[in-house]
């Protein structure tokens, strides 16, 4: 590893992958090593990482001196079970060796030789308990820690009011399912939400949160809460209404869907003959939202969803990052991965959402074809926060899309929409800028862009897309088109004439090169500039060119 490297880490500081042990000032070598076979255990069943010995929690290096790379390779062998082999780079810094002890993500569970289970959380080490064990040995082999049976419950944990809820709404939602025409033991079971062991009756986690009673809810899984906090205004620090849901997922959307209904208010639009409502925060948008943070969440953290209500955001807090592969830049974009698999398809099942394991496209349509600000995540260690915004960001932009929509016969896409917001506040965009807002890559965007230029929403500026004079009218901003267009006339003309006094002429192919112009663009100010006495065509055909005018020569005719 280069000294370079381990610098950076040091200046980075501990995190999830990085420990950092002191050498110099360990009691005895026999505990240090006892330490250091925790902190690998720890790694290793988390993400994996490095353990840098020889630098301080302040990060000061002070080094090792005295060390056998194999006996400490060995104690590391010896007090871990099953054994984990490590590696050591020695990597010498201002004079001081710092060991490097590499630690891979390993595929089963391993405990100290004491028989210590830990878990990296952040830059600490947390224990793990017998009842937390058999889950996290599924979850390091990539299972799916929602499809695993508790096997402390019974038949008496099934809650048979919820049994009907969920029968009754797939009745609803699906009328052609045959899943609701099954006995209830038949039905659980072939969503995966119970099994048969030895003639007795076990949930998995999956159907605990679909049909447990709040008691074994509370008794097997305490962690599975959704807390709902109110605030009067968006100032205040201190929530004025407090709510702990310890219920199955679809009583808890039911209950938090009511809530959220009975506090918004309502917008009116007019367009035309038809007049849109535009609430806060729309419903679909909330309970896609809620389902899609129940499913992503990680049911082994103590954390709870927490559900914060202002008046001018709503804010969703998930325990559990983004799933593997997946960041804010990718997002929208980034093909459906759940976290707890069994829990995305029964949703999906009983037709609560319509693809498993990813709704956030869905999010981003609904609030911004509703002229809602764009929603935004955002991403901490261990944690995702979503943010949606109430408010207009342009009524006359909600009713440009509806009636373009209602005159086409074709909706909008999330790529467009988006397009369109960005537009509005910055009134160009390159390709570069249009990929990485709409997450996706340059050839795909440049086939989008291409697509509304063609059917008169933008229009080519050199490398740039505007709106068109269509979209200005709409947003009733033409004033703002003209202003651009001729601005661009502007730097189009001193561009040519600044090139003719040094060239003498120039010609259409130059110009459309000189100033990224189409064909029918060069001709358009070329005949602008002729008009205004500022240019003489010289020539036809192949060998014409423009040059500029002089009080005696005459104006002729364009090509």
């Amino acid at each position: 590893m280069l000294k370079k490297e381990v610098l950076r880490l040091i200046e980075k500081g501990e995190d999830q992958h990085i420990e950092f042990k002191s050498w110099q000032n360990a009691r005895s070598k026999k505990d240090l090593m006892s330490v250091v076979a925790r902190e690998v255990v720890s790694l290793a069943n988390s993400d994996g990482g490095k353990i840098l010995l020889g630098v301080e929690d302040d990060q000061e290096i002070t080094g090792c001196t005295g060390y056998d790379i194999q006996t400490i390779l060995s104690a590391i062998y010896d007090r871990t079970k099953p054994p984990i082999f490590t590696s050591i780079e020695e990597v010498e810094i201002k004079g001081k060796v710092v060991l490097v002890i590499n630690v891979e993500k390993a595929k089963e569970m391993h405990s100290t030789s004491l028989g210590e289970v830990f878990k990296r959380l952040g830059k600490e080490n947390r224990p793990i308990f017998p009842g937390q064990y058999h889950f996290l040995q599924i979850t390091k082999t990539n299972s799916d820690y929602s499809n695993c049976l508790i096997m402390e419950t019974s038949e008496g944990d099934i809650n048979p009011l919820e049994v009907y809820k969920l029968k009754e709404r797939l009745r609803i939602r699906d009328s052609e399912s045959t899943l609701t025409e099954l006995d209830d033991k038949s039905f659980l079971r072939d969503l995966g939400l119970i099994n048969v062991i030895e003639e007795e009756i076990k949930l998995t986690v999956a159907g605990l949160l679909f049909v447990g009673s709040e008691e074994a809810l509370s008794k097997h899984l305490p962690q599975a809460e959704v807390i709902y906090l109110h605030y009067s205004t968006s100032s205040d620090v201190e929530y004025n209404r407090r709510l702990e849901l310890k219920t199955t997922i679809i009583s808890t959307l039911d209950r938090l869907s009511q809530i959220i209904e009975d506090n918004n208010t309502i917008e009116n639009i007019q367009i035309g003959l038809f007049r849109l409502e535009v609430k806060d925060y729309p419903l679909n948008v909330f309970q896609e939202a809620l389902l899609n943070t129940l499913v992503h969440r990680d049911y082994l953290s103590n954390g709870a969803i927490i559900v914060r209500h202002y008046p001018d955001k709503l804010i969703i807090e998930n325990p559990g990052g983004f799933p593997e592969g997946i960041n804010k830049d990718n997002i929208i974009t980034h093909p459906p991965v759940a976290r707890n698999k069994l829990i995305a398809e029964i949703l999906q099942r009983i037709k609560y959402v319509q693809r498993a394991g990813q709704g956030v496209d869905i999010i981003y349509r609904d609030m911004l074809a509703f002229g809602k600000p764009i929603p935004t995540y955002s991403i901490y260690q261990d944690a995702v926060k979503l943010t949606l915004w109430n408010g207009l960001v342009n009524r006359n932009l909600v009713t440009f899309l509806i009636h373009e929509q209602e005159q086409t016969e074709r909706l909008f896409s999330i790529s467009e929409i988006m397009l369109f917001y960005y537009l509005i506040e910055n009134r160009d965009v390159t390709l570069h800028e249009a990929a990485a807002l709409i997450q996706l890559e340059e050839s795909e965007t440049r086939h989008i862009l291409s697509k509304m230029t063609e059917r008169r929403y933008l229009e080519r500026k050199g490398k740039k897309y505007i709106p068109s004079q269509i979209v200005y009218s709409a947003l009733d901003k033409e004033a703002d088109y003209i202003k651009d267009k001729a601005v661009e006339y502007i730097k189009a003309k001193s561009l040519i004439i600044e090139y003719i006094e040094k060239k003498g002429y120039i010609t259409n192919s130059i110009c459309r090169e000189l100033c990224a112009y189409n064909e029918r663009k060069v001709r358009f100010t070329f005949n602008k500039m002729v008009k205004e006495g500022l240019l003489n065509l010289m020539g036809k055909g192949r060998s014409s060119k423009y040059v500029k005018r002089t009080d005696n020569q005459p104006t002729e005719t364009t090509n």
